[in-house]
């Protein structure tokens, strides 16, 4: 292959890359041409380029443990006589150990990192567009309707902690830096236009993870120190513009009746409560809906009553946790099957052993719990090993790479982190933009470093 021609094909593969989180992020139809791209393109690489081949060995970790999830889901399906419908999703993590084969390749990265600045900056905008223009209380970007706020917020954060490890690593211009900035802060604020909790709480550690390897790398501790003042003050300052657009800020919510419903009839939509303008507002309904929210979270959690008080975000929370629990201690082994924690909890309510609050669920809204309770002890393993095997992989590099390496790992480092304290609090994996940036980046992060090893192994040896 001819340079002009070599040029053209590293630089067509590093935009497709680039594009990768926002073909995640929508719901048009055109966003799977990507990926098909990509994974003919990793397909061709796999089979004709010993190289290729030789940093797939290298990453062999990662890609085992992803290949034991794939192959533990078809054998739980296949056990429990499940439809193959379940397989679907975890079926991707194929797709995307063939695409992580164009990692192998130098790419432009300064594109790839640029790319996805650039999603940032746009998702955040829908968010801003949504909340602010649109009236929506919870922004939730272009895939998955309100109910993929979670998943979103996730996804925006991801794509602000690189634009973090971009700013405090990348050598480039004024202007290339400050996009990276831009898009860091986009992540953020875009993220808590969709208030959702859970993973805001799981950012915060893996930026303050992030800020510590930079000072003990730098040894610039009070740069560090003032730029985490700017950025716990810029939050606070954000915090204040997120109001709950659709009902008057002067207006007192009503409490509702409570009603009771069974586990077969559909789930209404909960009564809107009725205002009066006229009202002064007290002075919860008054604060900041962040202070309100997270207040709500303690007060959720000591009102809790699986047989009397079941009902709001952390209540439900709770009382699907305890009904995982009692999935997995009667089913240790196997666990209930693949996407079948729903049709348990319904079981459950119908024979009075938990709330009707949460029989409109399939999954309880914890990682860890759903796979224990779908997969018994093999599936909790499974799990767990998905996070930790890359994780160790990703630290390890992180704290013996040299300047060439230290954004990719310290990026799998954040990303992992990132997924596996959402994990704790909401269902990481069960959607598939979530799932997919996951695996793609994880399993392409990984033959990007074993390429940049084994490349400075060769050149030792010259």
């Amino acid at each position: 292959m001819d340079a002009r021609l070599n040029s053209w094909w590293l630089g067509a593969l590093s935009l497709l890359v680039a594009l990768m989180p926002l073909s995640f992020s929508v719901s048009w139809h055109v966003k799977a041409l990507p990926a098909l791209l990509l994974l003919i393109a990793g397909l061709g690489l796999l089979l004709r380029n010993a190289g290729v081949r030789n940093s797939y060995r290298e990453a062999w970790p990662v890609f085992a443990v992803c290949a034991l999830s794939v192959l533990y889901t078809a054998l739980n399906i296949f056990g429990h006589r499940l439809g193959w419908n379940a397989f679907d999703l975890p079926s991707h993590i194929l797709l995307y150990m063939v695409t992580a084969a164009v990692f192998s390749q130098p790419l432009r990265m300064r594109w790839v990192w640029m790319g996805f600045s650039i999603t940032a900056i746009a998702l955040g905008g829908v968010c801003i567009q949504q909340h602010f223009l649109m009236g929506i209380d919870r922004a939730f970007g272009l895939n998955g309707g309100d109910w993929g706020a979670i998943e979103f917020a996730m996804v925006m954060l991801v794509l602000s902690l690189i634009g973090w490890v971009q700013l405090f690593y990348s050598r480039g211009h004024f202007a290339e830096k400050a996009m990276h900035g831009l898009g860091a802060i986009s992540g953020m604020y875009g993220a808590m236009l969709t208030q959702s909790r859970g993973p805001l709480l799981a950012f915060v550690p893996v930026l303050l993870l992030l800020l510590l390897i930079y000072a003990r790398r730098t040894h610039r501790w009070g740069h560090v120190l003032l730029m985490l003042v700017a950025i716990v003050g810029g939050g606070a300052l954000a915090a204040g513009t997120v109001h709950n657009v659709s009902i008057p800020p002067t207006a007192v919510a009503q409490p509702a009746s409570t009603e009771t419903t069974t586990w077969a009839a559909q789930p209404s939509a909960p009564a809107k409560p009725a205002v009066t303008a006229s009202t002064p507002p007290s002075p919860t309904s008054s604060a900041p809906v962040f202070v309100k929210r997270f207040a709500d979270v303690g007060s959720e959690m000591t009102s809790y009553n699986s047989k009397t008080d079941a009902r709001g975000a952390v209540r439900e929370r709770l009382e699907m946790w305890h009904t995982a629990g009692h999935a997995f201690m009667d089913h240790p082994l196997a666990g209930v099957g693949i996407d079948q924690f729903g049709v348990f909890a319904r079981q459950q309510v119908a024979q009075g052993n938990a709330n009707a609050a949460i029989a409109k669920y399939e999954h309880p809204h914890n990682e860890y719990l759903e796979a224990a309770a779908t997969g018994g002890v093999p599936g909790l393993l499974v799990i767990v090993l998905i996070f930790a095997v890359p994780l160790g992989y990703f630290a390890r590099h992180a704290l013996h790479a040299q300047d060439s390496g230290i954004i990719p790992s310290s990026v799998g480092v954040a990303i992992v982190s990132m997924y596996a304290l959402c994990g704790l609090t909401d269902n990481v994996f069960y959607r598939a933009m979530p799932h997919s940036m996951y695996f793609f980046s994880v399993l392409g992060l990984a033959v990007l470093l074993s390429r940049m090893k084994l490349s400075k192994e060769m050149a030792l040896r010259v």
